[in-house]
């Protein structure tokens, strides 16, 4: 079951750059920034409330973010739901028909372990499952 929303990806062409923006509109700065070398990205996190929002470069063009970016532009890239047991809901998704880009949990950022539901089955809307990790 999805427990609250973890955080809005937000996909951007210079993460510097965006940082610094978001921090003036926020009026704060991040919190945290994190290679994920397994996706070719770069992220910075910034805590709003209970929520949060993931700024998310490409370092490759390779990556998904990159490819995302060329046909896309940059914006609004996925919501993110904190789940307790990300297996668990894997398992209860497929058996709904909802289709998996990832059917096995990938290390992410922040200290997760995540998954993505395929944007077709769910109205166009990229959704990210996150399990804390320990």
């Amino acid at each position: 079951m999805m427990k609250k929303i973890e955080h809005i990806g937000i996909a951007v062409s210079d993460i510097e750059t965006s940082r610094k923006l978001f921090a003036k509109i926020f009026g704060k700065d991040s919190y945290k920034s994190e290679k994920v070398e397994s996706e070719g990205v770069i992220t910075s996190f910034f805590q709003i409330g209970e929520s949060k929002i993931e700024l998310v470069a490409a370092t490759t063009e390779e990556s998904i973010i990159f490819k995302y970016l060329e046909k896309w532009g940059e914006g609004m890239h996925h919501v993110a739901f904190t789940v307790e047991d990300i297996e668990q809901e894997i398992t209860r998704l497929k058996r709904e028909g909802i289709r998996l880009l990832n059917d096995v949990p990938k290390k992410g950022a922040d200290n997760k372990i995540i998954c993505f539901l395929h944007p077709e089955d769910t109205n166009g809307v990229l959704i990210e499952l996150c399990q804390e990790t320990f």
